[in-house]
């Protein structure tokens, strides 16, 4: 049975540098075994009896023998991982179940993780291999991670960084307008206008006119003696 088959060799670790805010390591992978296409045959006389080991760092799940399945056995068994940083792939390997005598292997292959952990979601077929390298069908797989969406935002927040402070803000607007008014603060002593200036009244307001600058003329009578009229002399 399975457990006394050659072990086929792991998943490959890929050392790339992980993301700061975008780590996998202890988050769920679930992984749906759905069916197999053109499978190679491996029987002569009867129908090939398939089933599925999946594969995942030390972590091996079988699904159930699918009696007579042929060349398109179907599956639609589910398997769930705890994920492990740096690991990023799964080993899938098909095998056709004998009674008598050893399983059968019919292929292999390897099935990438990148876009069911950057979108949540991945249902896609994907190609076996025989021992010698040649095609020996396909296995289709739905895969669901269960992380996607904090580690979209986490690392959002990782790559806009700090809020920017604007160089400029604009003045509060004014408060809005009331009804009631309100007296003018107190000013404080120096604030308060001059007094206005002194009153000046015109010259000579209601008094006399100034005397004239020049004498009066003489009186034509005073400067003529009294004397008899008519302007005769007087009898001697």
């Amino acid at each position: 049975m399975y457990n006394n088959q050659p072990s086929i060799p792991s998943a490959s670790y890929h050392h790339h540098q992980p993301m700061a805010n975008h780590r996998i390591h202890g988050n769920v992978l679930e992984v749906n075994v759905i069916c197999c296409y053109k499978l190679k045959d491996t029987e002569w006389i009867s129908r090939q009896d398939p089933y599925v080991c999946v594969e995942y760092g030390n972590n091996r799940s079988r699904t159930r023998t699918n009696t007579d399945g042929g060349k398109n056995p179907t599956f639609q068994e589910k398997f769930v991982y705890g994920m492990i940083e740096g690991l990023r792939e799964l080993n899938i390997m098909v095998w056709n179940s004998n009674i008598l005598s050893h399983d059968d292997f019919i292929g292999s292959g390897k099935v990438q993780l990148a876009k069911v952990i950057s979108h949540g979601f991945d249902d896609s077929s994907w190609p076996l291999q025989s021992k010698i390298g040649r095609y020996a069908g396909e296995v289709r797989l739905i895969m669901h991670y269960n992380n996607v969406n904090n580690h979209a935002n986490s690392y959002a927040t990782y790559a806009s960084g700090p809020p920017q402070v604007p160089m400029y803000s604009a003045p509060p607007p004014p408060p809005p307008h009331s009804s009631m008014s309100y007296p003018p603060p107190y000013l404080p002593a120096g604030a308060y206008p001059a007094p206005p200036a002194a009153y000046s009244f015109p010259p000579n307001s209601g008094g006399y006119p100034p005397p004239s600058p020049y004498p009066y003329p003489p009186d034509p009578y005073s400067a003529r003696p009294y004397g008899y009229p008519g302007g005769y002399p007087p009898p001697y």
